[in-house]
């Protein structure tokens, strides 16, 4: 589908994400990647950090042996460097960590500790063909519209999320972890990735309750593909009890699920929506799966994220994970509609 080849413009993209996370020539960088890292973008960035001027260095890792009953794809969840804490030192005592393995370190068990009390700071850039990167980028006015909805999620008592195909899911946030997601790392110790555009949530244990209707055209990550039945998930304490539904969608959803044979592998993780303008629903279906991770679904403004799996906050862990992003849904934060049948309305983007 593409030449894979450098392009002057993805320098210049790859360059501008760095400075907006405060790289400067006096930086210490550092790309952490792994054997079957996309050697297109490991090298992009190596040409980023030369532009700037930073001192840098690479490790790669082997990608480690398959060790899983099914497929894992879009989890954050990399394993590149399990058994591997000697170098972690090393890595927390750089200004800036660019994680370009495939699935990404942002929950595995061993680099986000590792920069807990460091100066370090991580940024994961998504598995995904510069070409989409290139389109998924935040303006100013953009970064500004998140920080005021994350604010405003940050403050509230409950999220309520309703939709005419059937969804009503009602979401405690007592004890929430909220976060944002916008591409930006400038603070010591923080962890986040690159495209951006996402509010969301991780609930305390035993907050979520109702039914998710997973409509025809909605997405799933894992698998990288457009729901064509409709999948209705009835959950109770976070439990997701009954997957309903007769479709192909479905029967995949609980055959991965089930493969995994974890007592938490159907429970939910986090919830949020999409504020990126630029991420588009129909992009999906412009890529071979290969080209992409599907970070413009799950950035799409508008969208209601959902997140099936590990969910730190509430001390559960699982290997199986899902990102479903629906459309058409309402989205009310307390007494404020902030997304109303799929289109942002609190506030604006622009």
């Amino acid at each position: 589908m593409f030449a894979d080849r450098i392009e002057s413009k993805w320098i210049r993209l790859f360059q501008n994400v760095l400075v907006q996370s405060g790289v400067t020539s006096e930086s210490l960088v550092c790309i952490v990647a792994e054997t079957q890292s996309r050697e297109l973008n490991v090298h992009l960035m190596e040409l980023a950090i030369g532009a700037i001027g930073a001192r840098s260095f690479k490790f790669v890792a082997t990608t480690p042996p398959v060790d899983t009953p099914v497929p894992t794809r879009s989890t954050g969840t990399s394993m590149a460097l399990a058994g591997l804490e000697a170098v972690l030192p090393a890595l927390a005592a750089c200004d800036l960590i660019v994680d370009l393995t495939m699935e990404g370190c942002l929950h595995s068990p061993q680099l986000r500790p590792a920069l807990a009390g460091t100066k370090a700071r991580a940024i994961y850039i998504l598995n995904e063909h510069p070409e989409g990167l290139e389109r998924a980028w935040l303006d100013e006015a953009d970064l500004a519209a998140i920080e005021r909805n994350y604010g405003m999620l940050a403050g509230a008592r409950q999220m309520r999320v309703t939709s005419a195909a059937g969804t009503d899911l009602t979401i405690d946030l007592t004890g929430q972890v909220p976060g944002r997601v916008t591409g930006v790392v400038d603070k010591p110790g923080t962890f986040g990735h690159w495209p951006g555009g996402l509010v969301l949530t991780y609930p305390a244990a035993n907050a979520v309750n109702g039914r998710i209707v997973v409509d025809v055209g909605d997405i799933n990550c894992t698998f990288k593909r457009y729901n064509d039945a409709p999948m209705t998930l009835v959950i109770e304490n976070d439990v997701i009890t009954q997957v309903i539904g007769d479709g192909v969608d479905a029967a995949l959803f609980r055959e991965y699920s089930a493969a995994w044979n974890e007592v938490n592998a159907l429970t939910t993780a986090h919830f949020g929506w999409g504020m990126n303008p630029r991420a588009k629903w129909e992009a999906l279906a412009c890529y071979d799966k290969a080209d992409t991770n599907c970070i413009e679904a799950r950035a799409f403004a508008g969208n209601f994220l959902v997140g099936i799996g590990a969910n730190g906050v509430a001390k559960r862990l699982t290997q199986n994970h899902f990102d479903i992003p629906l459309r058409n849904t309402t989205v009310q934060i307390d007494d404020t509609v902030v997304v109303d049948c799929g289109k942002l309305c609190f506030p604006a983007v622009r």
